[in-house]
């Protein structure tokens, strides 16, 4: 290991090109036996995503991959790893990411081991902090949940709750964003959440028009609210049994339109009472409350890339008006609609 220190460069992230403005940095924190699925999804979503989406823009991530001992690392695979990068990539980094392993979920006590405690020293005050499964176990390990709410995958909830009582464990959700403050903690349940926290942090970051554009490239679902169920205890469905996907498309299609729920439970020719339940198990919220969060994502569209008036907006999304799109924004994000296109704009 003394040797591969030796090689570790002393600055981690390179300058950027001559003319650019600096990308944000990304430090992957990656553990023996790590999931090799979880650290493509970083790269893959964040390492792509481009200045306005636009597929000739500029960069806007730098992402590095570190370890506390940089070296060869196990995978969950019949390979290894070359880790470069050591713990002064943390040091370094605006967002540092915690990939799972199966050390976490083994634990008997809530400590962290020496060489990973070292490592998560180098972190500076202040840098925006999350984890993908079961990189919770370090994060709260580390106090840095302590009093927070967070998520991690549904099958390790019992012993994370066990171990960190402290903690405001949701069981249930895909990804949790604690960003009241400076120094934002997030934190997602199984590794296929890292796609929906990777495209929320981008999407904060940058707006909907490049995580769109990164979903696109990568051919999955470009939003996904974070209180979504992770887990639907139910089968999974036949083929020939009725489902909800056609009321869902067409309700997509009409957005500005008055839209009920015997209207969407019509389109499936099914009773109301039998379409919310067959709803709820495929999407895991009420059919009403996904429809104005689609509508709220649809808002949050037109804010960013057209010149609608907020009247406008709330119309053709069907929240009807303004005072209502201002009620659902206040509620959903903290922030009055003009408040959250000036954001976009001026990033722009």
């Amino acid at each position: 290991m003394r040797n591969n220190r030796a090689m570790t460069p002393r600055t981690a992230f390179p300058p950027p090109p001559p003319g650019t403005a600096p990308r944000h940095r990304v430090a992957v924190l990656v553990r023996p036996r790590l999931l090799s699925l979880e650290l493509g999804i970083v790269h893959q979503l964040l390492g792509r995503a481009k200045a306005g989406g636009d597929p000739e823009g500029a960069l806007l991530y730098e992402v590095l991959t570190c370890a506390a001992e940089p070296g060869e690392l196990p995978t969950d695979g019949d390979f290894t790893l070359t880790v470069r990068h050591g713990p002064e990539a943390l040091a370094e980094a605006d967002t540092v990411l915690v990939l799972s392993s199966p050390e976490d979920y083994t634990l008997s006590r809530p400590e962290l081991t020496p060489p990973l405690a070292r490592a998560l020293s180098h972190l500076r005050p202040g840098t925006r902090i999350a984890s993908i499964c079961t990189g919770a176990f370090v994060l709260a390990a580390a106090g840095l949940l302590d009093g927070r709410r967070a998520t991690t995958h549904w099958r390790h909830a019992e012993t994370f709750a066990r171990l960190f009582p402290g903690v405001a464990l949701d069981r249930d959700v895909l990804y949790t964003d604690d960003g009241a403050d400076e120094g934002a903690v997030l934190t997602s349940a199984g590794c296929a959440a890292g796609i929906d926290l990777c495209l929320h942090l981008i999407r904060g970051d940058h707006g909907m028009a490049v995580a769109n554009d990164v979903a696109r490239r990568t051919v999955v679902p470009p939003h996904r609210e974070g209180g979504q169920c992770q887990f639907i205890r139910e089968p999974v469905r036949q083929p020939a049994s009725p489902g909800t996907a056609a009321a869902r498309e067409w309700a997509l299609r009409r957005l500005g339109e008055p839209i009920t729920l015997a209207a969407l439970a019509a389109r499936e020719s099914m009773s109301v009472r039998h379409f919310t339940r067959r709803f709820r198990a495929e999407v895991g919220m009420a059919p009403m409350a996904w429809l104005t969060e689609q509508r709220l994502r649809f808002a949050r569209e037109l804010l960013e890339e057209s010149d609608l008036s907020v009247d406008r907006v709330a119309e053709r999304s069907g929240l009807g008006t303004a005072a209502n799109l201002r009620q659902h924004f206040h509620a959903a994000l903290g922030l009055a609609p003009g408040a959250y296109r000036t954001t976009f704009r001026g990033r722009g």
